[in-house]
């Protein structure tokens, strides 16, 4: 093997480990975006609340046909 070839593979391969950092690092933010965004979807929706039925409503079953 020539000095120039062994060279030349060393710098392809330090460049794609380079873009897989990168890849990795864009992955991540992505991730870090969307949680933040789901986060922010989840507190804005408003909390079940209570039925504003009156307390009398569904306590008894009217049998007669």
């Amino acid at each position: 093997m020539e000095v120039s070839s062994l060279a030349s593979q060393v710098s392809t391969q330090a460049s794609a480990q380079i873009s897989a950092q990168m890849s990795l690092l864009l992955l991540r933010k992505t991730l870090d975006l969307q949680a933040a965004n789901i986060t922010g979807l989840v507190q804005s929706a408003a909390p079940a609340s209570a039925p504003s039925n009156p307390p009398h409503l569904g306590n008894s079953i009217d049998v007669m046909a």
